[in-house]
């Protein structure tokens, strides 16, 4: 599926690629309905159905990531609320061995989200990932999420990198999208993205099942 030696920077986006998407997914769709319900004493099913076209209403844009927005949209503290989930990040199978892999093969490891800072720094604080990247990258720090092409450029003033050598894996088909547009020469998508929820369309892409399918000299 790759061959690594065209290979020069790996970018790996987090929630549903490095990590398991059921977190987010349980967060945004039973945790925060939840709590929406009790602020305004609604039932749970009242608290989702008001909030599901809210929440898809800015889907992809910066907002729709963004924690501090939903903070004051929905008058919760969304930073608190994810905490009290912690316990459900996870790291998807083999991602640990993978980036250590990576390491010893001299590939540059890049971590590249769309999620908040005070998400990011939630995840990190729970798993071992921030020591196997040699950099991290927010979107919000470039002000415009990965589904804009121009991303990709503005990225180039954190990160000088070659699209021709760069392998791009991310479960947002958006995202896949306008890295190609780009010119990002590898691209990878993630079948199942959250391992509760079975296998995704990947439409055109080139996907995996888990980082073992692409384990550099396994």
């Amino acid at each position: 599926m790759l061959d690594w030696n065209q290979i020069e920077s790996v970018f790996l986006d987090m929630d549903g690629t490095l990590l398991d998407l059921h977190f987010d997914n349980h967060f945004w769709l039973k945790h925060v309905p939840l709590r929406y319900a009790e602020k305004n004493g609604l039932t749970t099913q009242q608290a989702l159905d008001e909030l599901v076209p809210r929440f898809k209403s800015i889907e992809g844009s910066m907002n729709w990531y963004c924690v501090d927005f939903w903070s004051k949209e929905l008058d919760l503290d969304i930073a608190l609320l994810k905490a009290e989930v912690k316990h459900l990040i996870q790291v998807h199978p083999y991602v640990l061995e993978f980036l250590e892999n990576l390491e010893k093969c001299g590939k540059r490891r890049v971590l590249v989200t769309n999620a908040h800072q005070k998400s990011l720094s939630l995840k990190m604080e729970n798993t071992p990932l921030s020591g196997l990247l040699d950099k991290i990258i927010c979107a919000h720090d470039l002000g415009i999420p990965k589904e804009d092409i121009q991303f990709w450029d503005k990225l180039q003033s954190l990160e000088n990198y070659d699209p021709k050598r760069t392998l791009l894996i991310d479960d947002n088909l958006n995202a896949l999208g306008s890295a190609q547009e780009y010119g990002i020469k590898h691209l990878l998508a993630i079948y199942e993205p959250d391992s509760k929820a079975g296998k995704k369309d990947v439409e055109q892409f080139k996907a995996i099942h888990s980082f073992n399918d692409i384990m550099p000299f396994k």
